[in-house]
Order: structure tokens, then sequence, then C-alpha cells
């Protein structure tokens, strides 16, 4: 049922997406001292199993599409850019729904496991 789910969901997350294209900025009016998830230690294991969510849309290379690579990014800037989503300093109404339902464990979990494919 849970891969049902997160099928249904991946699939949603791309019609969304090619319906209102994705943008966002980074911004820099997040305090990053009040961010949980650099609090926690994240587990990478758990981390990959969330991650096929992610990589339904962010591949390993860009191939000319607006959708960002994340494999590879830091731990510091995966966590800046979901909290950006969340605190919707950085828009994209997909990333946004995708970040508010994220706990900061989950986030710390995807970051160290995106962060280590280098």
């Amino acid at each position: 049922m849970k891969k049902i789910l997160t099928t249904f969901f991946c699939g949603t997350i791309c019609a969304v997406m090619l319906a209102v294209g994705a943008s966002g900025q980074a911004s820099d009016t997040i305090d990053t001292r009040k961010i949980k998830a650099f609090e926690i230690k994240g587990d990478r294991e758990f981390g990959e199993y969330l991650a096929s969510e992610c990589t339904a849309c962010h591949k390993a290379s860009s191939g000319g599409s607006n959708i960002p690579v994340i494999a590879g990014r830091s731990v510091k800037e995966f966590i800046i850019a979901l909290y950006s989503y969340k605190l919707k300093t950085r828009r994209s109404q997909v990333m946004e729904m995708v970040a508010d339902r994220l706990s900061d464990e989950e986030i710390a979990a995807l970051a160290a496991y995106f962060s280590s494919l280098k």
C-alpha cells in the first residue's frame, strides 16, 4: 500500500510540476540556528528509503530540465533548500507541498543520503 501511495504521489508531483513549472530562488532570510534538522544526525539508509519520491523528478543530471540535481549537495545546502520551501521563502508549489509534509528527521535523513552521492 505504501508503494502504491508513493507511486501515486510521485505521479501527482510530476503532473503538477509540468502544469505550473518549477521555480524558486534561494533566500538569505532563513536563520539556520532555528532549523531543527541540523541537530539531528541523518540516517543515510532511511534517506535512501525515502529518496525514490525525490528521484522521480530530480535526476542524476539536469538534461536541460529546470529541476535541479540534488545528488552531491552538501547537508547544509540540502536542509536549507527544503526549509526555504517549508517557510515559503523559496517558491515552488510542488516543493512547498513536499517540504511541508517532511519531518525534521526525514529532512536530515534525505540530506545525509543525497550528500553521500558524490
